[in-house]
């Protein structure tokens, strides 16, 4: 078997990056520790079959240690200390970087996963090159046997480094637009609730079902309303709107500030009182015909009366 070492740049003369916006464009991607995805987990087999290797890997270069997105006949690691990578020097290389055999090259020699288990004798790899410029890692294919690539071979591991930084670019939109979607969703919620807020502070009118039609009251011409089993009379100052609710819902519906529950069968418009004699509230309920003043009797419960004493302008 031809061992001869395709001549490569010198590891002294690579162009190193700026390590440390090299690190955060890598860890932008929000990739690093992530378990395994199809679409990696592809390339690398496809890396495997057409390089003819039992070992093929998508290796992302982290401060201290190599980390695998993907991984082919290597399960048992998940990552290796970034001193013993192999992918820290591919990645800076302008083109296809590759080990014939390690045994024969000083760099690697020593490697201790050359020297020990898994016994790596052949390495190729092509740079993760990101948008700016930046080298991410490597895709790669490694064997426990010294070999050499074809032309077509190394072309091809090109073209899956191009897909493999293709796929980042794919996951990092996805979860860019998923965190503007969360944005925007909060942002609705905070809209909505302030809205709601708003409406509830400010609500003047209510829709009552009368007749199989809806009918618009405004609460300003509520005098009071009364609970009746499962229904509940509305009194304006004209008419009388029966309906089926409860009284925890009609209270939710009208204005807090103009309305007190003084009763657990009756809700009265504070403005609307007009005086309160012993456990009775006079209630203004409107004029009549010959422009007299009606006013009706509402029971105080004694459970109510402290809460509705607290919010009257006592003397």
């Amino acid at each position: 078997m031809n061992t001869t070492k395709v001549s490569r740049p010198p590891i002294s003369s690579l162009q190193q990056p700026n390590e440390a916006e090299r690190l955060e464009v890598l860890r932008n991607y929000q990739i690093l520790d992530t378990p395994p995805e199809k679409a990696f987990d592809d390339l690398v087999r496809l890396a495997a079959y057409i390089c003819g290797t039992s070992v093929s890997l998508v290796s992302l270069i982290d401060a201290e240690r190599q980390w695998f997105k993907a991984n082919q006949g290597l399960e048992k690691y998940s990552e290796t200390h970034r001193d013993a990578a192999f992918c820290q020097y591919a990645m800076l290389s302008d083109d296809v970087f590759e080990v014939h055999d390690t045994t024969l090259d000083p760099l690697f020699q020593q490697n201790p996963l050359v020297v020990n288990d898994p016994n790596i004798r052949f390495y190729a790899g092509a740079a993760l090159m990101s948008p700016e410029g930046l080298p991410l890692g490597t895709i790669c294919a490694l064997d426990t046997q010294p070999r050499m690539l074809t032309e077509q071979q190394r072309d091809a591991l090109r073209i899956l480094a191009r897909e493999v930084v293709a796929h980042l670019e794919l996951r990092r939109a996805r979860l860019q637009l998923e965190q503007e979607q969360q944005k925007l969703e909060g942002l609705l919620r905070m809209a909505n609730n302030a809205a709601e807020t708003m409406f509830v502070g400010s609500r003047n009118e209510i829709f009552v079902k009368q007749d199989h039609k809806l009918v618009r009251v405004h609460t300003d011409d509520i005098r009071y309303v009364e609970a009746l089993g499962d229904y509940v009379n509305i009194y304006t100052s004209r008419e009388r709107y029966t309906v089926y609710s409860t009284m925890k819902e009609l209270e939710a519906k009208l204005p807090v500030r103009e309305f007190a529950r003084i009763h657990r069968k009756y809700i009265v418009c504070l403005d609307r009182i007009t005086s309160i004699e012993g456990d009775l509230i006079l209630v203004d309920t409107g004029r009549s015909a010959e422009r007299q003043t009606n006013a009706t009797s509402v029971p105080i419960g004694n459970s109510y009366k402290a809460a509705l004493l607290s919010r009257l302008n006592l003397i």
